[in-house]
């Protein structure tokens, strides 16, 4: 019973979130690259069996923000047999040290966030040797800091071209495929345009005019699940979503003897209930690319 009421559940929200997807897709302007946004499902604290759900409901791209727990989860043997052609994204805080266990992930589609030309080497090398006579170039992307926050990971934006360069001429066994932010948690779409990714939008254009680079080879991976909509609107192709596919995530350290728990709430749940009336004005604003 349980399975069936999971399964129900996971199937009514993902197809509620593509529908939001493809919705804000169609809202974009046309002068905006015509790249159909990747819906990445975030899985963070979620059993296999919720990831199985989804990928049967024909999801396939699912993101994971710590290195062990992605490890663990992409060698479930239940995933293993169930999702053969899933894609796994790395979204969390990427340490060196963590570089080679996390490459020897099956399925590893995506590293979004190398946040150093230093990281780049390391990853670069740790995939040559792992990959062996392969020719199979790992994806990655850049993250940038571009809200200034001291508690964000993420490059300092003025370093995006020179980061991208050395990546491209550099690192051999990487495929450089965009640019990727967290931006400030909770912003308020009534004030205008999130800062945060104009700001990426602006330094895409920058690495595409140095490297002379169409705008529709290099990604942005901008919006979760508060601004995913604002975010596709105004330039997207890559948005992150958890807590509205799987529902609150549940960590270890909250009171499971408590008869209802109460579980702090992530930042995404606590910037879903800033800006909810705030994204629900959005819904009705034409923005621009600028």
């Amino acid at each position: 019973m349980w399975r069936v009421a999971m399964s129900e559940e996971v199937g009514k929200a993902l197809q509620s979130v593509v529908e939001r997807v493809n919705q804000a897709a169609s809202r974009r302007p046309k002068t905006l690259p015509d790249v159909p946004p990747r819906l990445v499902a975030v899985s963070k604290t979620k059993p296999p069996e919720m990831v199985v759900e989804a990928y049967r409901q024909g999801q396939r791209n699912f993101g994971e923000n710590y290195v062990n727990e992605l490890v663990d989860k992409a060698s479930d043997p239940v995933i293993l047999e169930s999702c053969p052609e899933i894609k796994w994204h790395f979204i969390g805080h990427l340490q060196k040290n963590n570089v080679n266990k996390l490459l020897g992930v099956p399925n590893l589609f995506l590293v979004e966030t190398v946040d150093s030309a230093k990281l780049a080497d390391k990853v670069n090398s740790s995939w040559q040797r792992i990959r062996g006579a392969s020719t199979q170039r790992l994806k990655v992307m850049v993250q940038l800091n571009t809200s200034g926050e001291q508690s964000k990971h993420g490059l300092p934006p003025e370093e995006t071209v020179d980061t991208v360069k050395h990546i491209v001429s550099k690192c051999s066994a990487l495929q450089f495929s965009g640019l990727m932010t967290i931006g400030r948690y909770g912003y308020n779409l009534t004030l205008g345009p999130n800062p945060d990714f104009q700001m990426l939008l602006s330094r895409r254009q920058e690495v595409c005019d140095s490297l002379t680079m169409p705008l529709q080879e290099v990604e942005l991976s901008m919006g979760m699940s508060t601004d995913f909509e604002h975010a596709i609107e105004v330039g997207s192709t890559n948005v992150r979503v958890g807590s509205i596919i799987f529902g609150n995530r549940e960590y270890p350290n909250s009171a499971a003897n408590t008869p209802v728990p109460s579980p702090a709430p992530s930042p995404e749940k606590t910037s879903k209930l800033v800006s909810e009336e705030a994204a629900k004005k959005m819904q009705h604003l034409t923005v621009s690319e600028h």
